[in-house]
């Protein structure tokens, strides 16, 4: 039958593809020509070719294939893998920028350079070279004692300093009075020497702020701490952390005040230290060794190593806390000020075993076993153990005095 013959246009679903056949008014040896069209592309079949036997297919430009969503498909699926290359390389490049922020250190300008370290000598010329005048009109060197209780120091207590050391003593007792300034560059540069040296760092810390507390401070500003010993406090500090032979003893006791259980703030009870210090210079029981030595500042500041060496031997092996501290405190100091010439016998002993085999010998403040004894310097056989008890069970006439300051 020839002529056209009108052909439904339907569309149906291939995998997602839609298929399109469109009338056409071509006919072949009575049989309809369909044009089919799929994602907008035609092909032409004709069924059967009665003449060739076989299928023919119509050649397509290059512009259409570039329509068709199979190939579009492949083209994108194609991509992923480079879109993925990408983003790891980004990834890969944000952890290598990330990981190398470790390794940058701030670059430093003339003005924002670190201030350089102060040593106890150099801190001590600055006091000697100023006006000091009002301050030694308040000292008091000396307890002032009357009727049998100065006849009775005179005729059995110890010798008087010799008068070519009073000078230098009431120096000492000046500083004591002296407060912090912050105008002072060599006062800050004491502050900024003791917090490098314990802590390690290289870098200044600002005036104020809450990492005073991390090396034992009680508040953001260290001056508030100073009462009763004045900068005289921390400079003993200052010849602690700056003497090379004392320093390690300085980061042991550091060490200690971080602990867990048994921490207590470093440079308050290294104040308290000066403290007993000042105590034992002006109630004259270190004035033997200051005429035989011929010099008051050496002697109080071994006397004041000597005070804390013993009070951190006592506290690492005898298991001490803070709630402990107030009585601790009373007893080193009552022991100390009896004992001078055994606290420094034995911090020189001490010194001189680290300079030998790194390690002493006998009780160490490092060990853990023995406790050691409380009369320092004594024989074996003489020596007896310090019992503590809690800081709720002093005496009355205690309570006010043993505590920290």
């Amino acid at each position: 039958m020839e002529g056209n013959v009108g052909v439904a246009v339907h569309s149906e679903s291939l995998n997602g593809l839609s298929h399109e056949c469109k009338p056409t008014a071509e006919t072949s040896n009575g049989h309809p020509n369909h044009k089919p069209v799929t994602n907008g592309l035609s092909s032409r079949h004709n069924g059967k070719d009665h003449t060739k036997g076989n299928s023919q297919l119509k050649p397509l430009p290059i512009s259409a294939l570039k329509q068709n969503g199979i190939l579009q498909t492949l083209v994108a699926g194609g991509e992923q893998p480079k879109a993925e290359e990408d983003e790891n390389s980004g990834l890969k490049q944000a952890r290598e920028e990330w990981d190398a922020l470790e390794s940058i250190q701030p670059v430093l300008s003339e003005e924002s350079s670190p201030t350089p370290l102060i040593s106890f000598n150099e801190t001590l010329q600055h006091f000697q070279t100023t006006d000091l005048g009002e301050l030694l009109k308040n000292i008091h060197p000396t307890v002032h004692r009357t009727g049998l209780s100065a006849l009775t120091h005179f005729l059995f207590g110890p010798p008087r300093l010799h008068r070519e050391l009073l000078e230098e003593r009431d120096l000492v007792f000046a500083i004591a009075q002296c407060s912090m300034d912050n105008s002072q560059v060599v006062h800050m540069r004491v502050l900024q020497t003791i917090y490098k040296k314990l802590t390690c760092s290289k870098l200044d810390c600002p005036r104020f702020g809450a990492h005073w507390e991390n090396v034992g401070f009680q508040g953001t500003d260290p001056a508030t701490d100073l009462r009763g010993t004045g900068f005289l406090g921390l400079m003993h500090t200052l010849y602690l952390v700056m003497d090379p032979e004392t320093l390690p003893l300085a980061r042991n006791i550091y060490k200690l005040s971080q602990h867990p259980t048994q921490n207590f703030p470093f440079s308050v009870m290294s104040i308290n230290m000066t403290r007993i210090a000042l105590h034992a210079l002006r109630e004259e029981v270190l004035s033997k060794e200051c005429n035989r030595r011929q010099q008051v500042v050496g002697v109080l500041n071994d006397f004041y190593v000597a005070t804390f060496l013993h009070l951190y031997q006592l506290w690492k092996t005898q298991q001490k806390t803070i709630s402990d501290s107030g009585f601790v405190l009373k007893e080193v100091e009552l022991f100390a000020k009896k004992n001078p010439k055994q606290m420094l016998r034995r911090l020189d002993m001490y010194l001189k075993e680290k300079r030998s085999d790194g390690a002493p010998r006998g009780p160490s403040p490092d060990s853990q076993g023995q406790p050691p004894s409380a009369c320092l310097g004594e024989g074996p056989g003489r020596a007896k153990e310090m019992h503590f008890t809690g800081v709720c069970d002093l005496p009355l006439d205690m309570e006010g005095e043993a505590r920290l300051i």
